[in-house]
């Protein structure tokens, strides 16, 4: 059994992979940064593979596919992502499109490469990372949440497509979890928002035991699936709002 983790050297990345070691899973880790992989792979009880790369060039997006398509990939995390925080007007284009490249291009890409292989056989699973950002508006940090819609979306109509095959498609929308997401966001956490913040390795349970269930949309934390329940309910100007004064602390 294989599975392949992109964003792999921190956070939920980190702690699924390490979950999907304990569970018997060879290990294929993804990311930018080479010495935080080795890190990664040392925790690791299985066979573990380190590639260095870029997920925010869509051309590096395919030549991973290339480099990995004969792996026999089990299982594809498609995890690798960030935001940025601050006005529109204000935030940098170019880290902007950076964002979206990683959080919208690089999963579309990668979604469609291994799926192609993974209906051939008729069996897989894919596990695209989202967050709870993708169920409303998000002012102050415009873009990822849009870009997270995106992800859900994607994940919503594929699963409709091959609900009838072997393969199961699942989207994680975690809430606000305890990683290094909102330092480079440029998000400050304020000592009373820290305690909402989720354990990654809890996340990373969470998300092994449902996704294993074939289950579509896995929110964890019963707080976090209340917010979204409220957040549906509310009519959106007042969504917004709301939205606007949380990311606003």
């Amino acid at each position: 059994m294989k599975a392949l983790v992109t964003g792999a050297s921190s956070g939920i990345g980190e702690e699924i992979a390490k979950e999907l070691g304990k569970r018997g899973y060879d290990i294929i880790l993804v990311a930018r940064n080479e010495e935080k992989l080795k890190d990664v792979a040392s925790k690791i009880k299985t066979k573990t593979r380190i590639i260095t790369m870029d997920l925010s060039n869509k051309e590096n997006c395919k030549k991973l596919y290339e480099e990995t398509k004969n792996e026999d990939i089990d299982i594809l995390i498609n995890n690798a992502g960030f935001g940025v925080h601050g006005k529109f007007c204000d935030t940098d284009l170019n880290k902007e499109v950076q964002m979206i490249e990683t959080n919208i291009t690089a999963v579309h890409i990668l979604m469609k490469l291994y799926l192609k292989d993974m209906i051939k056989k008729d069996r897989g699973h894919i596990l695209n990372v989202a967050s709870m950002a993708a169920f409303g508006p998000g002012p102050l940090m415009i873009s990822y949440y849009a870009s997270k819609a995106y992800v859900l979306n994607l994940t919503e109509a594929i699963y409709e497509e091959c609900k009838d095959s072997g393969i199961r498609i699942s989207c994680l929308c975690p809430g606000p979890v305890k990683t290094t997401f909102q330092d480079k966001a440029g998000i400050k956490k304020s000592e009373s928002a820290k305690k909402y913040l989720m354990d990654a390795e809890e996340v990373a349970k969470v998300s092994y035991k449902d996704f294993k269930k074939g289950k579509l949309i896995i929110i964890p934390g019963m707080k976090n699936k209340l917010l979204v329940i409220g957040n549906k309910l509310l009519p959106r100007r007042i969504s917004r709002k709301i939205i606007l004064k949380t990311n606003k602390k």
